[in-house]
């Protein structure tokens, strides 16, 4: 994981690196087989991140059917900004959540949108494994993922709760 204002290294065994801007929730109390209203009091901020995906690896991992971690999970792949506090800002989820690649929107919708609310992830991932304290929880991506080239610069943001920039080096 990398910070806003890092770069992203383009991974040398990929052609098809793709962005995916997220609403990221910041857990903060360790739980396990939680129900909605304790997934709730467990998201303790919010945060937007860039989850990024070498598209032609996750093909072929698919295709072969292997897991396809090594599409998502290789060094700088995961971006994340700074954090709001529950406490300061709660989204009702009608904020706009928006990518763009070198000033052009390629992603942009209502967080309303989403197909599971974020105390729905928290409580379904508790389900199968337990969430520390610092967790981070990516919860999926708006219509719009395409390619990223090297030079390319990244803006992701989500109405009151923040933003993002990144290179892709």
């Amino acid at each position: 994981m990398i910070y806003s204002g890092e770069k992203i290294i383009h991974p040398s065994f990929s052609n098809d690196l793709h962005h995916e801007v997220e609403l990221v929730l910041l857990i903060g109390k360790k739980i396990k087989d939680c129900t909605l209203e304790e997934a709730e009091e467990a998201i303790t901020g919010y945060g937007v991140g860039l989850d990024m995906t070498a598209r032609d690896v996750q093909a072929i991992l698919k295709k072969e059917g292997k897991p396809w971690t090594l599409a998502k999970c290789f060094d700088t792949s995961a971006v994340v900004s700074d954090f709001i506090s529950k406490d300061q800002y709660h989204p009702d989820l009608n904020e706009t959540i928006t990518l763009k690649v070198n000033g052009e929107v390629r992603q942009s919708e209502k967080l309303n949108m989403m197909i599971f609310r974020p105390a729905e992830l928290v409580k379904y991932i508790s389900s199968v494994m337990t969430l520390e304290e610092g967790d981070l929880v990516y919860t999926g991506t708006p219509a719009g993922v395409s390619r990223v080239e090297i030079g390319d610069n990244l803006e992701g943001s989500i109405e009151g709760i923040g933003a993002l920039e990144a290179v892709i080096a």
